[in-house]
């Protein structure tokens, strides 16, 4: 390891020594957690452009059968008020794994490449680093998007750190970026398994009948990106069992990043003939079933009652207005927006918890209304294993355990939103205020100048109106600038 990455992971280290959190930092109980008598097994699972209303069960208006989510959800609890911390990719990666908001980093809006550098700060602590300094052994699997390397181009024929094995993984497989992004090639630990130097032609959408979009490119020889799910797939369940098969005492820590739905939508042959959601919906249902092989494989290797399991995504569906025109599913729900902008459709994500071996059987199958974000994940994981957190580390995150146990309401009574082209909202209560005109993502308009004598922003009561329809920033000024001041706030706040 070279010296500089050395000094990171010492870094890590002495901060996990010196820290006194297993909440995170913004928690006001004092009392010492409750003590876990034994470390479960941990895994994540973050798809990819997956819709709040894309499970069944979800939402009158799905269309797809989902069975292994339902299952999940019947063996678990279902949020159904959860955020990813933007509405696109790489900064709702940033967010998970760091507990803090992307928008605080280099990263203000848009996403990053095939050949960008690392987002992940040198020294900034992560989820599997804690996990890892708490004696779990760290696995990822999938789409990592969050660059390679330190700084320019990034060179595949080089060393890829900083990356994954220098944020906390001491095993990574997957791509390195979305999979309509070149280069296409498949990266294990700080190595490329074979170097791009192959073109492939840009392909269309399958909505108008391409093959599956994806931008041309450079490529490596034999890869197939109909090939990239079932490889995950393949590459997670190897992971649980090679732990297995280790007959270690250190638990599992998986995070498996899956490249789907996200465009190309290319599902195995053995999925396909949706009628109500098109070749999307046959996609949604091929995820569904490499969640199952997943939960199968914790079922044979019997570590699944010891497994504490999140299921989300990392932003909305990109359904269009020309989707809902066509089929009647509603990827979204009834959420105003689509990925990339800043309305419920953009952020608000399916989240599914399971933990057999803590759970209560009453909380079994039931929905939890708390506000709850993706940046939680870090603190509340780190709680229910009993890891300390570093001071200062997920700076914008709040344990949730409580809520996942008890069905407690929650912690968190605000969160940000981020949309693609950088526009802010905050939540507080029922009130949203986002900042600006427009959808500052995808749906027209983008962007809008207010006209003389018209709110600057919107302003939305999502429990009269979860549809956001009705601007009443007009008629609530004093909401306006409360929700203003609590945004500039957050915003402002000097974070490490």
């Amino acid at each position: 390891m070279p010296l500089k990455f050395q000094s990171m992971a010492i870094f890590w280290c002495g901060l996990l020594l010196l820290g006194c959190s297993t909440t995170g930092s913004h928690s006001t109980d004092d009392a010492a957690p409750e003590k876990i008598p034994e470390r479960p097994h941990v895994v994540v699972i973050l798809a990819d452009d997956l819709g709040w209303g894309d499970l069944a069960g979800s939402t009158e208006q799905s269309r797809i059968a989902t069975p292994q989510l339902a299952r999940l959800a019947a063996e678990g609890v279902r949020f159904t008020d959860a955020h990813s911390p933007s509405a696109v990719c790489t900064p709702t990666r940033y967010g998970l794994l760091t507990g803090r908001y992307a928008w605080r980093s280099s990263m203000k809006q848009g996403v990053l490449g095939g050949r960008s550098p690392a987002l992940i700060e040198p020294t900034r602590v992560t989820l599997p680093a804690v996990m890892q300094a708490a004696g779990y052994r760290t696995s990822g699997a999938g789409k990592w998007h969050l660059g390679l390397q330190a700084q320019g181009s990034t060179d595949y024929s080089l060393p890829l750190v900083p990356g994954p094995t220098t944020a906390g993984f001491q095993r990574w497989w997957g791509i390195p970026a979305s999979l309509d992004m070149a280069p296409y090639l498949y990266f294990e630990d700080d190595h490329a398994l074979a170097q791009p130097t192959e073109k492939i032609e840009a392909s269309g959408q399958a909505r108008h009948g391409g093959k599956g979009f994806w931008r041309g490119g450079a490529i490596a020889p034999g890869f197939r990106h109909d090939q990239v799910l079932p490889d995950t797939a393949a590459r997670a369940v190897a992971e649980i069992e090679r732990h297995h098969q280790l007959d270690t005492t250190d638990p599992l820590f998986l995070y498996v990043a899956l490249s789907a739905p996200h465009t190309p939508w290319l599902p195995a042959r053995n999925y396909q003939g949706n009628e109500g959601a098109g070749v999307y919906g046959s996609f949604v249902a091929h995820v569904d079933a490499v969640v199952g092989e997943i939960l199968d494989a914790l079922d044979r290797t019997s570590m699944a009652d010891d497994t504490l399991l999140f299921f989300t995504s990392d932003n909305g569906a990109h359904w269009t207005p020309d989707d809902e025109k066509k089929y009647p599913h509603r990827a979204n729900g009834a959420w105003r927006g689509q990925k990339a902008d800043i309305h419920e459709g953009g952020h608000r994500v399916p989240l599914l918890v399971r933990w057999p071996r803590r759970l209560d059987g009453q909380r079994l199958g039931q929905s939890d209304s708390s506000l709850v974000g993706l940046t939680d994940l870090m603190p509340t994981i780190a709680e229910a294993v009993g890891a300390p957190i570093p001071l200062g580390a997920a700076p914008d995150g709040i344990s949730f355990l409580d809520a996942i146990l008890n069905g407690d309401t929650g912690q968190r009574q605000s969160i940000i939103h981020h949309s693609l082209h950088g526009m802010f909202a905050i939540r507080s209560g029922a009130w949203k205020w986002i900042e600006g005109l427009g959808s500052g993502g995808f749906t027209r308009p983008r962007q809008l100048k207010p006209q003389p004598g018209e709110p600057s922003g919107q302003l939305y009561h999502l429990r009269e109106d979860p549809s956001e329809q009705v601007n009443r920033a007009a008629g609530e000024p004093a909401v306006v600038e409360r929700l203003q001041r609590q945004l500039d706030a957050v915003r402002n706040r000097i974070t490490p």
